[in-house]
């Protein structure tokens, strides 16, 4: 017997739910989930980490009884014996009409490696605790961040994923503030410029290559400035190879735009990438941004240029 068998909420207490803007924090471990919690503790909400996930429901409805404010909760895979509760937990919530919003830290293997070995700590799920050698130590460390993916798979695809494997603490910090001022009950539209010498941002649902473009960078005098610079920009807009990949992409993201929102999707990212982030994928990003304002909810990152 689960605690889903526990009564919906009533509709004064949904009422309340939605107004104090629930943020569910889970991801990788490493992935940037306590960087996220110290952020959104800065703006205010009342922060829970490792809640057991049999506990939110019960805890939400505390909450509501509180009155009204912001509420960030960390749930991972350190709480894996309730884990298997929390997905159809999230969904119950959603269908009662609470407000909330998963948000899941993610980072490419390497990354989440190295930062283990920085920090020293061991993974929740290392089952090798005395290993004879750094290859053993080494194996052991992977399986588990391994476990852990396929732990959370099923999470992660019903949540707005975050990945910080090229960000910077602030970066990481300030993406999150972004994500919950926006309302979650509607798509956000999220467009991302990108070097592709660094990786392609792994929470991206669409990725468009601007590399065969002309690039700016082979003009001395545009060097050292970026595609958000004046005569950046004028170069880039007397290229009609320029013009015509924007239009593409415009008209490709106007025509599906509404079939992700009839889909209940809340998050869509769109990554520009060209070569080192610098010049092409951030114009293309100012630009289609400020097409598509209308569109209600338009973030706009641009993951080299911020991590200066």
């Amino acid at each position: 017997m689960t605690r889903l068998s526990a009564q919906p909420l009533e509709p004064a207490a949904q009422d309340a739910a939605i107004q104090s803007n629930v943020v569910l924090v889970t991801g990788m471990s490493g992935g940037g989930k306590s960087e996220a919690m110290h952020a959104l503790e800065d703006a205010g909400f009342f922060c829970v980490d490792n809640l057991p996930a049999d506990l939110l429901l019960d805890f939400l409805r505390l909450e509501q009884q509180r009155g009204e404010r912001r509420v960030a909760i960390a749930v991972d895979v350190r709480s894996a014996g309730s884990l298997p509760l929390l997905l159809p937990l999230f969904k119950q919530l959603r269908a009662d009409g609470v407000a909330i919003r998963s948000i899941f830290f993610d980072a490419n293997t390497e990354t989440l490696m190295r930062r283990f070995s920085e920090t020293r700590r061991p993974h929740p799920l290392r089952q090798e605790q005395n290993a004879t050698s750094k290859d053993e130590g080494h194996r052991a460390l992977l399986e588990a961040i391994t476990l852990e993916r396929e732990l959370l798979a099923a999470l992660r695809a019903e949540s707005t994923v975050l990945d910080s494997s090229q960000l910077r603490p602030a970066q990481l910090r300030a993406w999150v503030r972004d994500l919950v001022v926006v309302d979650g009950n509607s798509l956000t539209l999220v467009f991302e410029s990108f070097a592709f010498k660094h990786g392609v941002p792994s929470d991206a649902d669409f990725v468009f290559d601007v590399r065969v473009l002309p690039n700016p960078y082979y003009e001395r005098e545009l060097r050292p400035l970026n595609g958000r610079d004046q005569p950046v920009a004028d170069y880039l807009a007397a290229q009609p190879e320029v013009n015509l990949m924007l239009s593409q992409i415009g008209a490709f993201m106007a025509q599906w735009l509404p079939n992700f929102a009839a889909d209940q999707r809340s998050y869509l990212t769109v990554a520009i990438g060209c070569t080192g982030g610098q010049h092409r994928s951030v114009y293309l990003v100012e630009t289609l941004a400020q097409q598509f304002a209308h569109h209600g909810q338009v973030l706009k990152r641009h993951r080299e240029l911020d991590a200066k």
